[in-house]
């Protein structure tokens, strides 16, 4: 089955013509209609929030979107933080999740009244020293091994940087009650993009049992668990988006198979999605530029890697669609690249696709998440411009394309161009 974008050929020229390519475009309905879909799923839990990954998406204008859906944020960084404050995120409407923490950011997350969640036993200690332990904190677990769902290894946790042994969380429960801390929350994230629906449930189920194994044991009043991210979304053609309605009766199970029984009852559910909450709701908009035929065809885009980092970075697959030509016979075998001086700066390799001509629009599918926000500036290149199509049709600028004197703005102590 043929990815569709979002957007019509027709109005896709229109945009292209007010805002020059490249550029992200993002559609405001399904990322909606999604987040809906997402709280309906875990509406059987009096406390669930979901608590969308700045990191996949840090624009102002859909963390705002996704406020009014009813939606937290989590940070990583003491930027985010500072974005989630300005977007209105206040309190525990904010989640922050980092590793290697300079103190810096321990402390505005402190002064923001955000959920701390501590990824080391040793940044009990450094915490205390640099900001003081707040009434309610979260620690980061790792089982270590592999994390499997029946015969199928899923991840590798032991291999992680992430989060705590199952003793060293007791501990850090134990010595954060005596500096004050009062309410618990666990987190976990053990694999990263699995499109699986059985997951979560699996995560929570494991999450449960150590959440009243450290109850037993440490006496913790436990409010909450954060699922983290990981459900993930099909970036080949043929995939289907894992049903959330299911992924949440899943985890509904094993909450009243674990934790009811426990006098568990009331632990709030929390999850942390950056990926399926956006990733199919935005695409990457760029222009056939150049043809060149050597040793093979090659198709030159007004966007590279530094626009979309994945297929670079990882070999990751993104659908493409030559727009205005969705029934046209996919006889031609290119590689779609752009114009950085790297041989890995390619979208598509050996891909078959119709006949592409020149000033071609093209749509490369899937960079809701993790596609702008993965951008630099090697060898120049400016960061593109990022543009809402709104419910209505219409279309809002939400991010303007970088310029050279941006490029060049943290050069301005030096008065490099003063002649």
């Amino acid at each position: 089955m043929e990815k569709k974008p979002f957007v019509t050929k027709e109005q896709l020229e229109e945009i292209a013509r007010k805002y020059p390519t490249p550029f992200h475009l993002y559609d405001e309905r399904g990322i909606r209609e999604n987040a809906r879909r997402m709280n309906q799923a875990f509406s059987w839990n009096k406390g669930f929030k979901e608590y969308f990954a700045v990191k996949a998406t840090p624009n102002p204008v859909i963390m705002k979107i996704l406020r009014e859906e009813g939606c937290g944020v989590d940070c990583s960084s003491y930027t985010e933080l500072m974005l989630s404050d300005a977007c209105g995120f206040k309190g525990h409407e904010i989640m922050f999740s980092s590793n290697d923490t300079p103190a810096e950011d321990f402390k505005l997350a402190k002064q923001l009244g955000s959920i701390i969640n501590l990824d080391d036993l040793t940044h009990v200690d450094f915490l205390e020293k640099v900001a003081g332990i707040p009434e309610t904190i979260c620690c980061r677990y790792n089982p270590g091994g592999t994390f499997q769902i029946s015969t199928s290894i899923m991840d590798n946790p032991g291999e992680a940087k992430y989060g705590m042994t199952y003793e060293q969380m007791r501990e850090a429960y134990l010595k954060l009650q005596t500096l004050g801390a009062k309410y618990f929350g666990i987190h976990a994230f053990l694999a990263s993009n699995t499109q699986t629906e059985e997951y979560y449930p699996a995560l929570a189920r494991i999450l449960f049992e150590v959440a009243v194994r450290l109850r037993d044991e440490t006496g913790a009043d436990i409010r909450f668990i954060n699922l983290s991210g990981g459900v993930g979304i099909p970036y080949e053609p043929g995939g289907e988006l894992p049903d959330i309605l299911r992924i949440g009766a899943g985890v509904e199970k094993a909450f009243h198979e674990v934790l009811v029984p426990a006098g568990m009852g009331g632990v709030a559910i929390f999850t942390e999605l950056g990926r399926f909450m956006l990733g199919p709701y935005g695409c990457l908009v760029t222009r056939a530029m150049h043809e060149k035929h050597t040793y093979k065809e090659y198709i030159g885009v007004d966007a590279c890697a530094a626009n979309l980092m994945r297929p670079a970075m990882y070999g990751s697959y993104h659908h493409i669609t030559v727009m205005g030509k969705e029934d046209a016979p996919a006889d031609h075998k290119y590689d779609v690249t752009g114009g950085l001086c790297e041989n890995n700066d390619k979208f598509a390799i050996d891909r078959m696709l119709p006949k592409i001509d020149m000033g071609d629009l093209l749509v490369i599918h899937d960079t809701g998440a993790h596609g702008f926000s993965m951008g630099y500036n090697y060898n120049g290149k400016l960061r593109s411009a990022e543009v809402l199509l709104k419910e209505d049709g219409s279309t809002q600028l939400i991010r303007r394309a970088e310029t050279p004197e941006d490029y060049f703005a943290t050069f301005d102590f030096m008065n490099l161009f003063d002649k």
